[in-house]
């Protein structure tokens, strides 16, 4: 993995005590963004904008309380996270020394230097939620990528997810070994991304279901297999992406980019293999035999292949031994290096 600049992470704050200190505007956002969350949040301001007390009387969830007076270093005893809309650097030095010296996750809003972690740009399909970080440096495009993101994700996209967890149950019922599963969620992602229009019904969970059961019979002697001729991670198509995601073993040609992984899963298991030359049908063959050996028990196996104009004929004797072999064998081309 690449190095992170800050970590991802998300709080559960249903019924946690969190201090918010200032009552400006921006101070108003993250007090309604907490209590959005579940958290019973305990604002301390001199003077408030206009909001808060309609956001105290009525919040989206959790708790908003008032307190109109300065903050003091006790206040923020037995949070769960503290969050200050200060300007003035020596009260926000002393709030995040306070809160530090109490084991409390501090923000300083716009002050990165004060703070031990931060709030993304959020895309909500709750209980679907993502965050977008730019470090600090460019929060402005962190909110025009939330934007984007927010037109590729239909709103019923949220009831899909709530879903799952009632189904999720019923998943764990069924008699079949984790590969089986993995492949009901496949399917429940498929259907959920093109169907994300309408709510789920329960012949939609009947139908996963019986798709589960029938595939362990259907899969028992060998998997799949997909040969994906790339260059960079910008020229992957759709359903290479889609072929990653689902692999349960993934076979990389050296050279190939370390980006194209990242849309892999991080439990499939990996192998890097030497890139064969032009008219290498020995090596092509033997990687071939490494698919099929891979691609038991209903297991998907991707070669990750290095593109080039010379291997084309490499790519199709590849294919050929794999369904010569009895395993069905998809070749998934993208664009060449200009």
């Amino acid at each position: 993995m690449d190095a992170l600049a800050t970590l991802p992470v998300f709080f559960k704050l249903g019924g946690k005590r969190v201090v918010v200190v200032g009552g400006s505007e921006p101070a108003l956002w993250k007090a309604e963004l907490l209590a959005a969350a579940g958290a019973d949040v305990e604002v301390y301001a001199e003077t408030l904008a206009e909001g808060f007390r309609a956001l105290a009387e009525s919040p989206p969830d959790g708790s908003v309380a008032i307190n109109l007076r300065r903050w003091q270093p006790d206040d923020l005893s037995g949070a769960t996270i503290a969050v200050g809309a200060i300007k003035d650097n020596e009260e926000a030095a002393a709030f995040a020394t306070a809160a530090r010296s109490r084991a409390v996750p501090v923000n300083v809003i716009d002050r990165p230097e004060f703070c031990d972690f931060q709030f993304g740009a959020i895309v909500n399909r709750s209980p679907l939620v993502l965050a977008i970080s730019t470090d600090g440096a460019a929060p402005v495009l962190a909110q025009a990528i939330r934007s984007l993101v927010e037109g590729l994700l239909p709103k019923g996209l949220k009831l899909w997810v709530a879903v799952a967890k009632t189904w999720r149950r019923e998943v764990e019922r069924i008699e079949a070994v984790l590969a089986e599963r993995r492949r009901f969620w496949d399917r429940f992602a498929d259907l959920a991304l093109r169907e994300a229009g309408r709510a789920p019904t329960q012949a939609d969970l009947d139908e996963l279901l019986a798709g589960a059961a029938n595939s362990r019979h259907r899969h028992a002697a060998a998997g799949s297999a997909t040969i994906i001729s790339v260059s960079d991670a910008e020229t992957l198509t759709l359903g290479a992406v889609r072929a990653l995601r689902c692999a349960d073993s993934i076979l990389t040609d050296e050279g190939v980019p370390s980006a194209v992984l990242e849309f892999a899963r991080r439990e499939a298991r990996r192998l890097v293999i030497g890139c064969p030359g032009p008219g290498e049908a020995t090596s092509t063959t033997g990687i071939a035999r490494l698919m099929i050996a891979a691609a038991v028990d209903g297991q998907r196996v991707v070669h990750l292949k290095l593109a080039s104009a010379s291997n084309i004929d490499g790519v199709m004797r590849q294919a050929e031994a794999l369904r010569a072999a009895g395993l069905p064998t998809t070749i998934i081309l993208t664009a060449l290096p200009i």
